[in-house]
Order: structure tokens, then C-alpha cells, then sequence
């Protein structure tokens, strides 16, 4: 064989098509023009530079082809425009499908699309062959810019979903997919699917070596096509087909391959509320919130109804879901996880996708829809979200590239015990930007209004849920994980820069000061905390009977020693009613109208104490069951006159907590509450004050935690005059028993409780008032 130049192609002919040689002069090559050790590392898919071998390239001046396809009869190269007709023929030169040959110099193209495509006849099913046509994959050039690789290296990449990922896009002309995927340790990475018969000879992967960054554009490939990535690993095995990390879109579960996605963007047309957002998320705003399974708030009966019924997807909740929420008169639905997820009995809580919506409910644009409905009948839109920790399916991050890339090596930082979870290395660049971009993707692509950060707890402490022995200490030698902490500040520092008026909700159970607080000030910058402690003492409350509650009144009124300390959210969440804990109505002691009526006066009690509030579907109509993520809710309930009560009653509390100024503009704010009664242990009564910005602007609140009708019980008030009955638990609309003060009752100038005025009430049996200054004296 004669000795040819196997040098790289110069950097100023990438594709290798300007060579000196005429059209007509083609000389056969006189055999392989690359040695037997590189043919059989492309045969068995283990070269890790398949660009520099595949494609054209200028040997002894004259343009050689190469191809790697596998099955494949015969291939020819002919010219983009056609008007130079074939510019040669490849020969077999293995016959597992290596095919290589010299072609005539094709005239170059004005766009800088690669000059010639591939004829490849393919056998036939039963017979024949057939005839593809397509652009080599090997004739295009890098992808991916010198800033996108240096800011994915520095973790800094904000829209890593526009530059990694597989979606559509155009290069020269050519359409196709454009596919990048994050894998510094690996020795060889292949986009494999349906087109390529899920071969991973087929569309090796170019290495971008600076940023450890694998790219391929593959022609001719559309939206919707499913792909994973064929990984051989930082030790040379083969790995477990893997999923996306950053793909925009998955197939439906139990599937596990990605989709490519169709760069198309959605057409918003929420401008209006975008432009009042942050009004609406102050701490002075009404902020009540519907916490949402989307696959069982309600459920189509009439398919599959042996086994609970199916899901409905993002259109056909956007006819039932938005205007039941409206109308109960809640600000925001809070979903739990809708990023794609291996595990539906997760409830999303352990997500693979996190730059993509299930598949269970829809496409991506059947999701952006539906928060653009949202938008437009008012209501926000607020997902929860993982950051803390990821299933360890073979499918997904784990061991991405062979090696411990987005988790701990180490198990003592990389496993959490409770949920057979491993945990993201938040110490490392790639890792921290790969969060805070798919925190970023649902904010700014989906126009999201806010995210809660799920187990915030669980990433701050080393020790988290671990005995002695068990973790690894900081570099200080304590607990506190400061990677997770200066990960956290990143993520809410980067939000506020790009997304001011989005809300970041902290799920965080212990005393961590300063979650709510400015990063600027030493805090978390989150725009508010869930308040677990408030939500644990009162439910261990509401559930004692009655004649017990006197030695558990402290559990009612410790939550306003540290009320202020943070911005709160009063959560009633998913967890109170699953695993054994039963529904909210069923922790109620008493016969059904006692447990009707403490529920009514537990929620009145929430919907009236400072801080935000959050609802967990089924609550509010008092569905029996506990939560079960492959049932409904029980809607046939509402036959029912005590659910339909217990719901007429919490959509009557969203309108009046919206509607009096004094109920939420100083939620967050220590002037804006004042204890009237909160030492009646005896009687287990409750009574406070609730203020507005304007002087006038007070509401009087009291509540009888027993069954007994306390008759005359004189409490102080600011003002003499007129007080309006706003508000009552125990209304006959409700179904209580209509025990109350008639709608209106005059204070006198005869000073209580250290106020200068007093009235005399009737306190209805397990129930709450809202008086309202009607007439100054």
C-alpha cells in the first residue's frame, strides 16, 4: 500500500472539500488508508476520536469519505446540488460496514453546507434493498462556541436547555437534531434511537476535550425522535443506556428514552401578569395556595375505572383544574413534581428529567399551555422542586459517565438512607450550574411564578438523618454542609438577577437562621420558608379531644414566639395525609359533626394566624380517604351537606383573607398581630387582633376549641361601636349548628384586656368569629 499523509485536516478547510483535484481526475484508492488497529477500534465502537477518522478528509491531496454504517449494501457520495452527479463511490473496506473512498472535489455551497450527502442502499424487509439519501453527520463542524463550553465548565451556562440536550435546530441549511451531553470521563459516547436501529457504531460523538462535552448533529432527525446515549465509561466497559440529563422532553414512562425537542419557542400571551408578578408575591399580598397531585386531583372514569381511572392530561385539567381554583378563590397552584420521573408512587419527589415535563400529562408545549391559562385566569403557578438528591436508576445520573460525576464517591456524603437516594456533589462547577439552570429552565421557559425547593433541610446538614460515624465533617469540622449553603445562595442570588419577581419557597424544618433572609445579610435568599413547626404543634393540638386541649394550649400559641423570625408559608401539605397518617378530617376527634366542625375551626384558625397559606387537595371538601396517588379524590363528597359546607366554608375564607387588608398585608410583619386572649386554658378560647396598614383596618378573631356554647364571654377591643360578624365556623351554610352572635354586636367604652373598649360574644361550639369594626361610636 502506498505511503499517504494521515494528518488532521487543516483548520481552514474543516470538511476537507478543497482539495486541488479536478472533478474528473478520481483515482481508486489502492487500499484502507488508515491502519487495521483504527478500522477495529471503529468496529467495535471503542475509538474515542471518530471525527478524526470519519467524514472527509484530505489524504495525499486527494478528498477520502468515510463511513461507518453498518447493514448498509452499497454508498455513494454525490453532490449536494446535483448538478456534479456523483462524485464516487465508497468501498467496503470491513465488512461489519466500514466504508471508505476517494471523491471528486464537489463545488463548495454558498451557505457553507457541506458539499456532498450519502446514497446508501439498505436491505429490505422480505427482500430488495431501498435507498436513503442524507448529510453526513462527519461533515459538520463543532457546536457547541468557546463561551458556551468555558461557562458549563465554570457551572455558570444559564441556559444549558439552548446548548445541551437533544433538540431540532438548522446548521447550513442542513435540518436535523443537535445533541450535547455533559461526560468528561468517558471513552466514548453515541447518540443511539430508532434511526440508527439503536446502534452505537453509528453516531459516535465528537469530544470537546475543554469542557468535557460530547456533540453531534445528526441530519434529517425530528422533533419527537426517542434517543438515549450508548456510554462506554472511564473505565472502558460498557454502561447502561442512559437518559438525557438535559433533555427538553421524555417518552412516557416506563420508557426511559428522551426526546428530541423542537426548538420552536411557545407563544406567551401572559404579559399582563408577568408585568404585576411581584405584587402579587410581596409580603404584603394575599398568597393562598392549592398544593396539587396533577394525576389525582381527578381522574377519567371512563377508562381503566377497574384500576382508579386515568389521568387527565394539561388541556383537559385546564378546563376543570383552573376554574375550580379560581373560583374557590385561591391565588396559586403549587404542583408537586412534574419533571420527568422514572416512579410514579415517587409523586415526583425523585426525578431524572429536571428539564422536562412528564410525559404523563402531555408535551412541553400541552404544560406551557396550561400555565399560560393560568395566567390568564389569575392564578400562579408554582412547582415543587429537587435539588437535594436523585434516584439511583440505571438509567439516569448515577455513575453517568463510569464514574461519580453528579454524586458524592463517597457514600458517608453521596447517599441518603431514608430514600436510597444519592446526593448532588454541590461542591462541583458543572453540578451547582446544571441545578441552577433547570431551576432557571421552568422560570424563564415555562414563565413559572415560583419553585419550592423540596428537602432543604436534608442538604444543609452533613449529619442529616445519619448517627456517628456515619458523615463526613466539614472542613471545620462540623456538620454544616457549606457547599449546599453557598450552592443555595448561588441559586436564589441568580434567580433574583434574572427572575426578581418569581418566588423561591424553602421546604425547611429546623431553627437555620436566616433562610428567608437577603444573601447579602448572611441568608439563604429565599422569598419564604414552609413553617413546619407551626404546622406539627397545632395538628397535635386539633387531634386531642376537646377536654383535653387545656393542657395543650401552648401548642397554639408558641408558633407567634418566633412568627416574625422568617416569611412564612402555613403549610397542610401532601405528607399530613399519606403513610398511615390519614386525612385531615379523620385526625378530627368527635363524632362527624365534632369532626366537621374542628376542621372548620382549625382551618378558620390558619386562614386567620400570620403567614401564607397551603392547602393540600381533598382538604377542603373532607375526603375520608387518605391520599392515594393512583386514586381521585372523593368528589361524591359533595352530595354531601357537611363537605359542601366545609368547601363553601374555605372558599369563603380565601375571599375574605384576600378581601380584609388586615388578614395579610402585615403577615410578615410583628405589628401586625396582637394577643387579646391567649391565656384561657380553662375555656381553651383563642383571641387576637389582626392589622392593617390603615388605622382603621383591624380584625378581632376568637375562637372556642370546645364543643360548649360560651354565652356573654367579654373580650377588649380597640374601638367602641358597631362590629360586623364577618365570618363565623359554625354557620348553618357550613353545616354547623348556626350558633352566633346574629351579625352584629356593639362594643361599649368599657376597657378589657388592656384595650379601651369591650364586647360581650356568644361563642359557637368548636368555632371561629371574625369581627370588623362596622359603626365608630
Amino acid at each position: 500500500m502506498a505511503t499517504r499523509d494521515r494528518s488532521a485536516i487543516a483548520t481552514d478547510d474543516p470538511h476537507g472539500l478543497k482539495g486541488p483535484r479536478a472533478a474528473d481526475a478520481i483515482e481508486p484508492l489502492e487500499g484502507p488508508t488508515i491502519n487495521s488497529a483504527t478500522i477495529e477500534s471503529l468496529i467495535i465502537a471503542r475509538h474515542g476520536d471518530p471525527f478524526g477518522v470519519l467524514g472527509p478528509h484530505l489524504v495525499d491531496g486527494t478528498t477520502v469519505v468515510r463511513a461507518l454504517l453498518p447493514s448498509a449494501v452499497a454508498v455513494e457520495v454525490i453532490a449536494t446540488d446535483r448538478e456534479d452527479g456523483s462524485l464516487g463511490t465508497l468501498t467496503r473496506i470491513h465488512h461489519d460496514g466500514l466504508f471508505e473512498g476517494a471523491i471528486a472535489t464537489p463545488s463548495p455551497t454558498v451557505s457553507g453546507a457541506p458539499a456532498y450527502r450519502l446514497r446508501i442502499t439498505w436491505p429490505a424487509e422480505g427482500g430488495g434493498t431501498t435507498v436513503q439519501e442524507v448529510d453526513d453527520p462527519y461533515a459538520f463542524g463543532p457546536l457547541l462556541g468557546a463561551l458556551d463550553l468555558h461557562l458549563i465548565a465554570e457551572g455558570r451556562h444559564h441556559k444549558l436547555g439552548e446548548s445541551l440536550g437533544g433538540r431540532t435546530a438548522t446548521l447550513q441549511t442542513v435540518p436535523g437534531a443537535r445533541f450535547a451531553v455533559w461526560a468528561p470521563n468517558a471513552q466514548r459516547v453515541s447518540v443511539i434511537g430508532d434511526f440508527n436501529g439503536w446502534d452505537g457504531r453509528r453516531h459516535a460523538m465528537r469530544r470537546r476535550v475543554e469542557a468535557g462535552v460530547w456533540e453531534l448533529f445528526i441530519p434529517a432527525l425530528e422533533a419527537g425522535a426517542r434517543y438515549q446515549y450508548e456510554i462506554v465509561g472511564a473505565h472502558g466497559g460498557l454502561l447502561p443506556l442512559k437518559a438525557d440529563p438535559v433533555a427538553l422532553s421524555a417518552e412516557l414512562p416506563p420508557g426511559t428514552a428522551s426526546r428530541v425537542a423542537d426548538s420552536i419557542a411557545f407563544t406567551w400571551t401572559d404579559d399582563g401578569w408577568m408585568g404585576d408578578r411581584a405584587a402579587r408575591h410581596a409580603p404584603d399580598a394575599p398568597l393562598s395556595i392549592y398544593e396539587v397531585h396533577a394525576g389525582s386531583w381527578i381522574r377519567n372514569m371512563d377508562v381503566d375505572a377497574e384500576h382508579g381511572g386515568h389521568s387527565f392530561d394539561w388541556n383537559a385539567l385546564s378546563e376543570r383544574l383552573i376554574p375550580y381554583a379560581k373560583s374557590m378563590g385561591f391565588t396559586h397552584l403549587e404542583f408537586l413534581p412534574v419533571m420527568e420521573h422514572p416512579f410514579g408512587g415517587s409523586w415526583g419527589y425523585q426525578p431524572l428529567g429536571l428539564f422536562a415535563p412528564t410525559a404523563r400529562f402531555g408535551t412541553p408545549a400541552d404544560f406551557a399551555r396550561f400555565v399560560d391559562r393560568c395566567h390568564a385566569a389569575g392564578l400562579g403557578v408554582i412547582l415543587d422542586w429537587v435539588p437535594a438528591h436523585f434516584p439511583s436508576d440505571a438509567h439516569g445520573l448515577a455513575q453517568f459517565d463510569g464514574s461519580a460525576l453528579y454524586e458524592h464517591a463517597d457514600p458517608r456524603e453521596g447517599f441518603h438512607q431514608d430514600w436510597n437516594t444519592l446526593i448532588f456533589n454541590f461542591g462541583r462547577n458543572e453540578v451547582r450550574g446544571f441545578l441552577i439552570a433547570s431551576a432557571l429552565e421552568w422560570l424563564e421557559r415555562y414563565h413559572v411564578d415560583g419553585l419550592r425547593v423540596d428537602a432543604v433541610a436534608s442538604m444543609l446538614y452533613r449529619d442529616y438523618s445519619r448517627k456517628a460515624g456515619e458523615w463526613v465533617p466539614n472542613i471545620h469540622g462540623g456538620r454544616e454542609n457549606l457547599e449546599a449553603v453557598a450552592f443555595l445562595k448561588e441559586l436564589n442570588t441568580v434567580v433574583a438577577e434574572r427572575c426578581p419577581s418569581a418566588m423561591m419557597i424553602a421546604e425547611e424544618s429546623t431553627a437555620w437562621p436566616g433562610v428567608t433572609a437577603p444573601v447579602s445579610a448572611g441568608g439563604l435568599g429565599f422569598s419564604y420558608k414552609w413553617n413546619m413547626g407551626w404546622m406539627h404543634d397545632t395538628l397535635r393540638y386539633i387531634e386531642e379531644d376537646p377536654i383535653n386541649r387545656q393542657w395543650h394550649h401552648d401548642d397554639m400559641t408558641f408558633g407567634m414566639v418566633y412568627a416574625y423570625s422568617e416569611r412564612f408559608v402555613l403549610p397542610i401539605s401532601h405528607d399530613e395525609v399519606v403513610h398511615g397518617k390519614g386525612s385531615l378530617i379523620r385526625k378530627m376527634p368527635g363524632d362527624d359533626w365534632q369532626k366537621h366542625a374542628n376542621l372548620r375551626a382549625y382551618l378558620a384558625f390558619m386562614w386567620t394566624h400570620p403567614g401564607k397559606k397551603l392547602l393540600f387537595m381533598g382538604c377542603e371538601i373532607g375526603d375520608y380517604k387518605e391520599w392515594n396517588h393512583d386514586g381521585s379524590l372523593d368528589w361524591n363528597l359533595l352530595d354531601q351537606p357537611r363537605h359542601r359546607g366545609l368547601q363553601h366554608m374555605l372558599r369563603d375564607l380565601n375571599h375574605l383573607y384576600a378581601g380584609m387588608p388586615a388578614l395579610h398585608e402585615k403577615d410578615c410583619d410583628p405589628t401586625g398581630f396582637a394577643w387579646i386572649v391567649g391565656d384561657d386554658r380553662t375555656n381553651s378560647v383563642f383571641a387576637f387582633r389582626r392589622m392593617g396598614r390603615g388605622d382603621g383596618s383591624v380584625a378581632i378573631v376568637v375562637a372556642n376549641m370546645t364543643p360548649v356554647v360560651r354565652e356573654g364571654y367579654r373580650i377588649g377591643v380597640p374601638f367602641a361601636g358597631e362590629w360586623r360578624e364577618r365570618f363565623n365556623s359554625d354557620a348553618a351554610d357550613y353545616g354547623g349548628s348556626g350558633t352566633g352572635n346574629q351579625g352584629t354586636v356593639h362594643a361599649r367604652d368599657e376597657a378589657t384586656h388592656g384595650l379601651p373598649a369591650s364586647v360581650a360574644l356568644t361563642l359557637p361550639p368548636l368555632g371561629l368569629l371574625i369581627l370588623e369594626l362596622a359603626t365608630p361610636a
